[in-house]
């Protein structure tokens, strides 16, 4: 494979150059109420209040991760998506010249698939075939379309569609919780991305009743049983929040035999909770970087965004001891990276937001990566046993996460994407070895 160097303004040359479709077509009023919207020349970044950090919730509640891409004011849009002026394009996601990610790109890049055409999102089709036992998604308050969007999300990627049996919404208190649009595409997010890895894979959508941490980790313990009496598998978390002193106290919900928890770092510098529990997987998050002309892939970049960090709270954990001169005492994130970027982001469906969209943040990354872990067949008796392998491959193997990388992070850029672990891409970015 060969790599090329990555310019952030030669990607967004990609962008303007091809009048690139850019967000939903009409986002929900409800999910742009009260988002921070970051304008960025010709787009935006919408950050929705779900995932605004509050310091009144901190050990209270948390937040979602994600984040959409929305066209500047007045542009032009093409039918299901916002666009930039000049836009042509019709029908449905990929476009021509976009380079946005698909379920066959993202399995082509990580091993999932055969690695041909430079993984352009327009041009390779095969996706992933594996997958099995169980993942569950846990998230909170309702989302009604569920199903059916990730039946047409499923339909227009040639993906396996999915059924009533082989994806399952579970209310985790058993009543119907209520609906919140910012948490309506974190779910549509989370179901999408841990399918198009791992669409073998029985799903589980479970609700919590609210985005408080006791009912998010009751919908834990409820996914937990759920994927234990299927065999095993993985829990992905995409929310979090600020650290706090009683955090240690929950860690005992993470360990159920048989179950690996997978969580997002987050999406601001730093680091958040529960990604720094000693029982989980904390996923950062990186870029793709494509060739201007060919959109062929090159290789990935630190997203300079994506949580990382020592723990204040947590101590370090033995399969974390060969880096005590990195992390200090404490535990330090994240163990791995996936993509998580919205300026390198994915496709999503969510009829109730306007459709088709291009989405990001950490919560892209954590079901991502629970994808590529059900798909690569790694199912390991706990979350620890899961880490001492990923920390023992790269002790072993500078290169046991193969994707090059490259890039910074932190509050003030401090951190340096390295072979070796690092608070910016952690391990590395796994690629599975089925094709390979």
């Amino acid at each position: 494979m060969k790599f090329a160097a990555f310019s952030r303004a030669a990607l967004f040359g990609i962008v303007a150059q091809a009048g690139v479709a850019q967000a939903f077509e009409q986002p929900s009023a409800s999910i742009l109420s009260g988002a921070e919207i970051k304008t960025r020349g010709d787009h935006s970044i919408v950050v929705p209040a779900s995932s605004a950090q509050l310091p009144k919730n901190v050990g209270v509640a948390v937040h979602t991760n994600v984040q959409f891409v929305m066209p500047a004011a007045g542009t032009a849009a093409a039918p299901g998506i916002g666009a930039h002026p000049g836009a042509t394009a019709t029908g449905l996601p990929p476009y021509a010249g976009y380079p946005y990610e698909t379920p066959a790109s993202l399995a082509c890049i990580h091993g999932l698939a055969p690695f041909a055409s430079g993984c352009n999102p327009n041009v390779v089709t095969t996706v992933s075939k594996a997958g099995s036992r169980a993942i569950a998604i846990v998230d909170a308050y309702h989302y009604a379309t569920a199903l059916a969007d990730l039946q047409a999300y499923s339909q227009k990627f040639g993906l396996p569609v999915p059924t009533s049996t082989t994806f399952q919404i579970v209310y985790a208190t058993g009543t119907k919780p209520a609906s919140n649009s910012g948490w309506e595409l974190e779910e549509a997010l989370d179901i999408e991305m841990a399918h198009a890895m791992a669409p073998g894979a029985t799903l589980y959508l479970v609700e919590a009743a609210s985005s408080s941490i006791s009912d998010l980790l009751l919908a834990v313990d409820v996914a937990s049983k759920l994927v234990a009496k299927a065999g095993g598998g993985e829990v992905t978390m995409s929310w979090g929040g600020s650290e706090w002193s009683g955090q240690t106290s929950y860690d005992s919900h993470f360990a159920t035999p048989g179950v690996v928890y997978f969580a997002s770092s987050g999406d601001t510098p730093g680091v958040s909770w529960p990604s720094t529990s000693a029982n989980v997987v904390a996923v950062g998050g990186i870029s793709v970087a494509r060739d201007l002309k060919t959109l062929a892939f090159t290789r990935v970049v630190s997203w300079s965004e994506a949580g990382g960090g020592s723990s204040a709270v947590t101590p370090r954990p033995s399969y974390q001891a060969a880096l005590a001169a990195v992390v200090g005492s404490t535990r330090g994130v994240p163990d791995v990276a996936a993509l998580a970027n919205p300026e390198t982001g994915v496709w999503v469906y969510d009829s109730g937001n306007g459709g088709w969209g291009i989405v990001g943040g950490t919560s892209v990354a954590s079901p991502l990566q629970a994808g590529v872990t059900n798909a690569s067949k790694s199912f390991s008796a706990s979350t620890a046993a899961e880490l001492a392998r990923i920390y023992a491959a790269k002790q072993s193997n500078a290169n046991a996460f193969g994707l090059a990388a490259s890039g910074y992070c932190g509050l003030q850029a401090d951190y340096i994407v390295a072979s070796t672990w690092n608070f910016c891409t952690g391990a590395g970015v796994s690629v599975s070895l089925l094709t390979q």
